[in-house]
């Protein structure tokens, strides 16, 4: 990990005590799909990861008639819904503005490793995914040229691939389909030790 890594991860951990690693791509480069093998893989070696996913389109968890959608259209501010498998606080907004990721990472429990996915502008350290048959991604200049927080980049066949992006920094370049080669640089960058 180079200095200005090491900086950056101090950097991110000064605002809040939970590791973290964000995920950057453009919408259908399988940043979902990727995120839900490495929490399975890391879970399995025993770390408790949390996800931060971000929503461009409105969506809501509740349904039009039940008990906790009517107490938040009658005006509660939040709704705490708990069963014996899991629990859920639900807040509404209104006028409010959307809470920062120091916030959101506040509202967390301990853990070992926080994965956001979808704040490609937040201030936290990330790892770009590229996929040459992605349309979007074959038409843009690659994020990790110009955002110095996004610390290494990952597309199919990494280094080996016989189709790359023009990267002009010097970050690590990793093979999205290796699972355990993903979660190694996840843990480094995040700061996590090895279990």
């Amino acid at each position: 990990m180079s200095q200005v890594q090491v900086q950056q991860n101090s950097l991110t951990k000064t605002k809040s005590s939970l590791p973290i690693v964000g995920f950057v791509a453009y919408s259908g480069t399988g940043k979902t799909t990727l995120i839900e093998q490495l929490i399975t893989f890391l879970t399995e070696r025993s770390y408790k990861v949390s996800v931060i996913k971000h929503t461009h389109h409105h969506f809501d968890i509740d349904k039009p008639g039940k008990d906790s959608y009517r107490h938040r259209e009658a005006g509660a501010s939040e709704v705490l819904m708990i069963s014996d498998q899991r629990w859920v606080l639900m807040h509404e907004l209104r006028q409010s503005s959307e809470p920062t990721i120091e916030q959101q990472l506040s509202m967390l429990s301990p853990c070992d490793l926080v994965i956001v996915e979808g704040f490609k502008n937040a201030n936290i350290p990330k790892i770009e995914l590229w996929r040459f048959e992605h349309d979007e991604c074959a038409a843009n200049p690659l994020k990790a040229n110009q955002d110095n927080l996004i610390q290494a980049l990952a597309y199919p066949g990494g280094i080996d691939a016989v189709n790359k992006p023009d990267l002009t920094r010097d970050i690590p370049v990793l093979d999205l389909n290796n699972i355990e080669e993903m979660a190694q640089q996840v843990l480094s960058i995040a700061g996590v030790l090895a279990k």
